[in-house]
């Protein structure tokens, strides 16, 4: 029987990618799963709005911790978590806290290359001592999905960026991770250079705008997220409904 490092590792296939409808706590992992979801995904933001601490490291580890062991609990599904920077720039503190979150039960995490409470990406050299570090400290079946900023940091997404990318990509790779995260890039023909040139699954985000998951597909995506978009339209939701009961 296939562990669920091994399960949730081959469900990245490229042309027929996983979908990850991004959760934030038992109760919604427990409807995505009732939809048929294979896999899991929370996601930071969500997590950060729902639990009141907000974005960007500011939910206290001891609750990233205890929400995910809560979601295992609660599901039978494979759960990887969005842990931002790993909470710390030093490559081995890194490292601890990634071995803390995977004695969880989680099987893998999203590790982002943002100056989180800064201003633009760390540099490459330091960001593949934090990958190396992480792996060396999670074993080879964690699946590390690092994840470059760089199209979120620019509006100009032209052939210099894709290079950006694919060279980040291909220092990620050697440096342990086990896929890539390049949110915002939509366009199918930089998905298929990146596809082509990093030898790791590549994980797109879907959001308001972005093309068909079958064109994603056919350019070679074997990842889609979608980060805080279910949240934020379950609240938009909500407060709709609220307005209509109290008015």
């Amino acid at each position: 029987m296939a562990s669920k490092f091994e399960t949730f590792a081959s469900l990245h296939v490229p042309g027929d990618p996983v979908v990850l409808y991004n959760i934030w706590d038992p109760g919604s992992a427990q409807a995505v799963a009732r939809a048929g979801a294979k896999a899991l995904a929370t996601g930071s933001h969500p997590v950060g709005d729902a639990s009141g601490f907000g974005d960007g490291q500011q939910v206290p580890l001891d609750y990233v911790f205890d929400n995910a062991r809560r979601i295992i609990a609660a599901v039978d599904l494979p759960l990887t978590v969005d842990f931002e920077g790993a909470y710390s720039t030093d490559p081995q503190e890194g490292g601890a806290n990634v071995a803390r979150l995977a004695s969880t039960g989680a099987v893998g995490c999203n590790f982002e290359d943002q100056v989180i409470g800064g201003d633009g990406l760390h540099p490459l050299d330091l960001q593949v001592r934090r990958i190396r570090a992480i792996r060396d400290a999670v074993g080879d079946q964690f699946f590390i999905n690092a994840r470059t900023d760089l199209f979120l940091k620019t509006q100009t997404y032209d052939d210099a960026l894709v290079d950006q990318v694919v060279e980040r990509g291909r220092a990620f790779a050697d440096a342990g991770a086990s896929g890539f995260f390049v949110p915002r890039m939509s366009d199918p023909k930089h998905i298929e250079r990146v596809v082509r040139e990093v030898p790791l699954p590549l994980n797109v985000i879907a959001f308001p705008g972005a093309p068909d998951k079958k064109v994603w597909a056919e350019a070679g995506v074997a990842r889609i997220s979608h980060g805080p978009f279910p949240h934020r339209a379950l609240m938009a939701k909500l407060e709709e409904m609220a307005r209509r009961a109290i008015g």
